[in-house]
């Protein structure tokens, strides 16, 4: 007698915001333990890669690694390879290592009994990686952030975890970062960044991944965009450039990183976005402009 399959949907609060994990194909037991790994997958990223926790590979870094070669896990590892790879071939616009303009800015808080060091030729070429997962900074004066990329790595390893499982198909979404894999495509709705309210598209996503980031908004008083918290490694300053961007990458952590670029580049990213296999959705004064690779897929409300 063949088992019959059901669906489930959970949510959490993870990672400073809200996921959700939805899958369907398998049988109810199996469902409840592979969300409960994939879960468990994204909590032991925000552990790793937190800015914020003092025992965090990222906090251990910021203390430890411009005075001698540092240990981290091997999933600090490989963010901090990609995030190299992500800076080089963006000619640094990707940049982990701005934590102190952040600091400067009011972004981040700053670290207890550390100064915000002046802004020094921050690049990920401060960063070195070596054996045995070994991190060493050049200087003293290098801090990381990997918030602009660890999110969506953790939407990876969740999903990784479901596949592990053999759940055939689901989504994952963090807060708008989010992967859906199996056959079935997913709709998913993009806001309009000036009046997140209002849907302006619709996208059918399947096997891919979606991030987003836009300036902030202030509901309370005005709907007018405001700073954004992607720093423009050239300025120190905020990004300004656009109003917000989505990005369809093969993994989300790609989607996440290159979020950041296009933010900053805009229309100018189109060679970086064919590297990677990736579409963007570029929103700037009202207007919605799409790479041409995903047309298709992208449906205009009304």
């Amino acid at each position: 007698m063949a088992i019959a399959s059901d669906s489930i949907r959970r949510a959490r609060p993870l990672l400073g915001t809200f996921v959700e994990i939805e899958i369907a194909g398998a049988c109810r037991s199996d469902m409840d333990g592979a969300i409960d790994a994939a879960f468990d997958a994204m909590a032991q990223v925000h552990r790793l890669m937190s800015f914020h926790e003092p025992d965090s590979d990222v906090s251990r870094l910021n203390r430890e690694a411009g005075l001698h070669p540092l240990a981290v896990h091997a999933w600090t590892f490989e963010v901090l390879d990609t995030a190299i790879e992500l800076h080089r071939r963006s000619s640094g616009l990707f940049d982990v290592t701005i934590a102190p303009a952040l600091q400067t800015l009011g972004l981040l808080p700053r670290l207890k009994d550390r100064p915000v060091p002046a802004p020094i030729a921050a690049s990920a070429d401060a960063i070195e990686l070596l054996p045995d997962h070994k991190v060493r900074f050049r200087s003293t004066d290098v801090m990381i952030d990997l918030g602009g990329i660890a999110k969506g790595f953790a939407v990876d390893r969740a999903v990784a975890a479901l596949r592990d499982f053999g759940v055939p198909g689901g989504m994952v979404n963090a807060g708008g970062d989010l992967r859906a894999f199996g056959v079935e495509p997913r709709a998913v709705h993009i806001r309009d960044p000036r009046d997140p309210g209002r849907s302006v598209c619709r996208i059918d996503v399947a096997d891919e991944a979606l991030a987003s980031t836009a300036r902030r908004v202030e509901l309370f008083e005005s709907r007018e965009p405001d700073g954004s918290a992607v720093i423009d490694p050239g300025t120190q300053r905020p990004a300004s450039r656009l109003d917000g961007v989505t990005i369809r990458a093969p993994s989300c952590m790609i989607a996440d990183g290159l979020t950041k670029v296009a933010m900053i580049s805009g229309t100018d990213a189109g060679q970086l976005l064919e590297f990677y296999r990736a579409g963007a959705l570029l929103f700037s004064d009202g207007d919605v402009q799409i790479t041409s690779d995903w047309y298709h897929r992208v449906h205009l409300a009304g």
